[in-house]
């Protein structure tokens, strides 16, 4: 009875220090456009609007749990606009993204919002609805795989890209 016990507990500590070693590990996920830079508000990257248009740059940012533009997106999306009408030929993705923070759903669904928003305020500026796509990553693609403030300004974004 008394050895049924110990073993009992035993099992449970070690299981109790599995758990939390876990939760300890530094997530060390490599972002899917590691090859990229960001230099000022321009990604660059592949097929992105900022390597398609000088001086346009291709992302705008968020605050934490908002899909609102701010007066820096806005201008942004206007550049963006004016190099669109002027390239009738070129379709684009708006890719949204979150940072690491919250749930994959939760993100994911943010995500989609900020891209909409992006998507709304370009098609307010002559774009058609059927030139441009989006999608969301949520926290999938972090442009900066920190953990920190600084890293989440920098993932809390939707980046036009170059339609396939």
């Amino acid at each position: 009875m008394i050895l049924s016990k110990i073993l009992k507990n035993t099992f449970l500590v070690l299981i109790f220090g599995l758990v939390v070693s876990a939760c300890a590990t530094k997530k060390t996920t490599t972002p899917a456009k590691m090859d990229s830079q960001i230099q000022g508000d321009v990604y660059v990257g592949t097929d992105t609007v900022g390597e398609l248009a000088k001086g346009v740059p291709d992302r705008v940012f968020f605050a934490t749990n908002e899909s609102i533009l701010t007066t820096k997106s806005r201008d942004t999306l206007r550049k963006q606009a004016a190099w669109l009408r002027e390239n009738t030929n070129v379709n684009v993705v708006i890719e949204g993204h979150a940072d690491e923070r919250g749930t994959r759903e939760y993100n994911l669904a943010l995500g989609e919002r900020r891209a909409n928003a992006a998507k709304d305020y370009l098609m307010t500026y002559g774009i058609s609805a059927d030139r441009i796509s989006v999608i969301s990553y949520g926290k999938e693609r972090p442009v900066d795989p920190g953990s920190n403030p600084l890293s989440w300004s920098k993932n809390r974004r939707s980046v036009t890209v170059k339609a396939n």
